[in-house]
């Protein structure tokens, strides 16, 4: 009896010896055709980043909903999606750090603490990447610098500014000469001169000596353009007092912050060396984005008179002027931030400035330790000063608010100075379990 005879038999043969066709058909198509197939994942996958509410997603398979027609075309450019590669360089790998939540401090407050991950900037990993960039492409436009002719860049620092100084330097065709008080931690200098950066450490001197290692660098420069018999430029980058300061943070720090809370943040809290950090951002999301309410706090470090600039109005009392007071080691151990005049770049956002909190040295050595304990993070000084700071401004809002600070650099930069505190008061060998005890502040 043959098929012929049964015609539903025969119809369901055929079916089936249709389906096996296709299915060798399609997987002779995916070897054929392996470029197109590659092509087609890679799109679908973008159409999926770009797209990821589509209520009429695409299918790989013929054999659910309509086939897909295999296409070869670039992928339409997003202004959200950041270019695969950078095209110029180290600089790429400035700004668009993350804004991360700090889990253990918002757990212990109830308020939301974010850190805006600046240690992941790619040249010097600081925020001072940031300024660095903003002040070479001025000094550029300017022609005050011009690359590859020799011209050196000084500048008076106490580390982070300088290393991303010396680590642009190098890319874009300057030499870096740097000069930092000599009680700051020795891997900064080391750091810096494997860089390339001449580095020069001096004693530690008031504004007002033209020793101080900011008076020197200026000196620096005039003298090697006087100097100069190549026609090479010597051009002081003068980070305290130059608007490119500010201004960095006002175009990119801001800005960023805004855009990752969708401008739902309560309160912004970080500490002020040059001061173009607070000032920069504060300007932008009072000024700009108009956040009136926004209140923007000042983490200061013990021996350091701008708390008492924002509080009462004065740096100290009428015994110890402005500029006059001599900082000591014993003033504090935090690097980086904490500073005994008014720079421009800090007079620039102070009328924007709501509150300040003054951080002892114990209570950042503490903060640090906590944070590596609970969360992972290994941070300097200055970093744990702006964390104890937002701890207590956010206990000073209402429950569910959110607190923005930064995450300045990173604890490897610390270890002879900062961290070495740390282990020789112990902390290292505890566990903390409560962090108002632990900081010594009222819940």
């Amino acid at each position: 009896m043959s098929l012929s005879d049964h015609p539903k038999a025969y119809g369901t043969a055929a079916i089936a010896v249709a389906f096996a066709a296709g299915i060798v058909a399609t997987l002779g198509f995916k070897e054929l055709y392996p470029e197109l197939e590659s092509r087609y994942q890679h799109n679908r996958f973008q159409r999926k980043r770009s797209n990821a509410r589509s209520t009429d997603p695409r299918r790989s398979s013929f054999f659910w909903m309509a086939p897909v027609q295999l296409e070869d075309h670039e992928p339409t450019p997003s202004s959200s999606r950041a270019p695969a590669i950078a095209s110029n360089g180290i600089e790429g790998c400035i700004g668009n750090t993350p804004l991360i939540e700090i889990p253990s401090l918002s757990q212990a407050t109830g308020r939301t603490i974010l850190a805006k991950a600046e240690f992941l900037n790619g040249a010097g990993n600081s925020p001072k990447d940031r300024v660095a960039l903003n002040i070479i492409l001025e000094a550029e436009k300017r022609g005050l610098l011009t690359p590859h002719q020799g011209d050196t860049i000084y500048e008076g620092t106490v580390g982070s500014t300088g290393i991303s100084l010396a680590t642009l330097a190098r890319a874009k065709g300057y030499k870096a000469h740097i000069c930092m008080p000599d009680d700051q931690a020795f891997e900064k200098s080391d750091l810096l001169i494997h860089l390339g950066a001449t580095v020069e450490r001096v004693a530690v001197a008031p504004i007002t000596s033209p020793d101080h290692f900011v008076n020197l660098a200026r000196r620096r420069a005039t003298e090697h353009t006087q100097s100069s018999t190549d026609g090479s430029k010597g051009f002081f980058a003068n980070q305290f007092e130059t608007e490119s300061n500010w201004q960095a943070h006002a175009v990119s720090t801001g800005p960023e912050i805004y855009q990752q809370t969708d401008g739902n943040l309560d309160a912004f809290v970080a500490g002020a060396g040059t001061g173009g950090t607070i000032s920069g951002v504060a300007r932008y999301l009072k000024l700009d984005a108009k956040m009136s309410n926004l209140k923007v706090v000042l983490a200061d470090p013990q021996g350091s008179g701008l708390y008492n600039k924002i509080k009462h109005g004065v740096m100290y009392s009428s015994t110890e002027k402005e500029g006059t007071r001599r900082r000591q080691q014993v003033d504090t151990m935090v690097e980086g931030i904490g500073i005994n005049r008014v720079t421009n770049n800090f007079e620039i956002g102070r009328d924007l400035l709501d509150d300040a909190v003054k951080v002892t040295d114990d209570q950042a050595c503490r903060m640090a330790r906590w944070l590596v304990e609970n969360d992972g993070i290994f941070v300097g000084s200055s970093s744990s000063v702006n964390c104890v700071a937002a701890v207590v401004t956010a206990m000073r809002l209402p429950p569910g608010s959110r607190v923005v600070t930064l995450l300045c650099d990173s604890g490897t930069r610390h270890l002879s100075k900062f961290w070495k505190n740390i282990k020789e008061m112990g902390l290292e060998e505890e566990e903390a379990t409560d962090l108002f005890t632990e900081l010594g502040i009222s819940e």
